[in-house]
């Protein structure tokens, strides 16, 4: 019987079948999958066969994996040389910041973009929490606006609690599978119950003494919109390690320069001390964002050289 893997708690799958039956599955032995060495063997959004076990406590055994058209992977927390897939079989992603309460930093952006744009998922950007910012943090929603619509990505402000932008977001989401990520306590789980306002998801407010979210979703979870689509909550990531890429990759990953490296003197340039460098010329023109920039040299010298196999 084929189904979806709707939720992931380690040990445990919530699958729902094609007839809309939910069940309680285990992996029957060890899968491997070629090419892909994690510590997570399924992912929320894999398609999956299973056989039924007990009809009565809706429990089943899942025996194959289909392969994914995607999937987007972060380092695992646990161990470093490992990955961990947050997701799989997804349309676009959402990365949901704030500039306030918490801040979430560009540098977090970035790194999330680059992982979307490895896995060719398209990414849009929510800035949440609109009704508490001042002219300070609405300048600087415009300046961050104008420099990320200007390589591709949509950015969107949002309230939930003014109701700011929800339908522009609905419509975005609309049959669509979208991976929802961000640091905890930007609104991920908020926006979910205004969604759904019978799920009730936990939330919890920013913790006063250090500024950051506090974690309210444990594992990833899937759910079906009522308008068509479906939406993938995910624990909050206070650090997202990239897996599977090298440093000389990492420009090819920002669209901006990506669209000059061929203006570089030297194939393998990595836009650090070369002397004639594209990259580096944009930037000082102003083609390309300085803070970007700055982005990509943090994400270079945060890559390791392990070779993933």
């Amino acid at each position: 019987m084929k189904g979806l893997v709707y939720k992931s708690t380690g040990s445990w799958y919530v699958v729902k079948t094609t007839d809309g039956k939910v069940y309680n599955a285990r992996i029957k032995g060890i899968f491997k999958i070629d090419g892909i060495t994690s510590t997570n063997p399924l992912a929320v959004g894999d398609e999956v066969e299973m056989i039924i076990e007990n009809e009565v406590e809706d429990t089943g055994t899942i025996t194959y994996i289909y392969p994914r058209l995607n999937y987007v992977a972060r380092t695992s927390p646990r161990n470093k040389n490992q990955h961990h897939i947050i997701a799989s079989n997804l349309d676009q992603a959402l990365i949901f910041a704030t500039l306030k309460d918490p801040k979430t930093s560009t540098g977090f952006i970035d790194r999330f973009l680059v992982a979307c744009e490895m896995y060719h998922l398209p990414a849009l950007i929510v800035f949440n929490k609109s009704d508490i910012y001042r002219k300070k943090e609405l300048d600087k929603f415009e300046e961050i606006k104008t420099t990320y619509q200007a390589i591709g990505y949509k950015v969107l402000l949002t309230s939930i609690i003014n109701k700011t932008g929800i339908n522009e977001v609905k419509e975005l989401l609309q049959n669509k599978t979208t991976l929802l990520s961000g640091h905890s306590g930007v609104g991920k789980s908020t926006l979910i119950n205004e969604i759904f306002p019978q799920l009730t998801l936990k939330t919890q407010e920013v913790s006063g003494w250090s500024g950051k979210g506090l974690h309210t979703t444990t594992f990833a979870e899937m759910f079906d919109l009522t308008f068509g689509g479906r939406i993938i909550d995910t624990p909050g990531i206070r650090e997202l390690g990239l897996a599977d890429v090298t440093k000389q990759e990492i420009s090819g990953y920002f669209p901006e320069m990506k669209a000059v490296i061929n203006d570089c003197q030297f194939n393998n340039c990595m836009h650090l001390n070369e002397d004639i460098c594209g990259v580096k010329i944009a930037v000082n023109s102003g083609t390309i964002s300085t803070e970007r920039y700055l982005s990509y040299l943090n994400i270079v010298d945060s890559i390791s050289e392990n070779k993933w196999s």
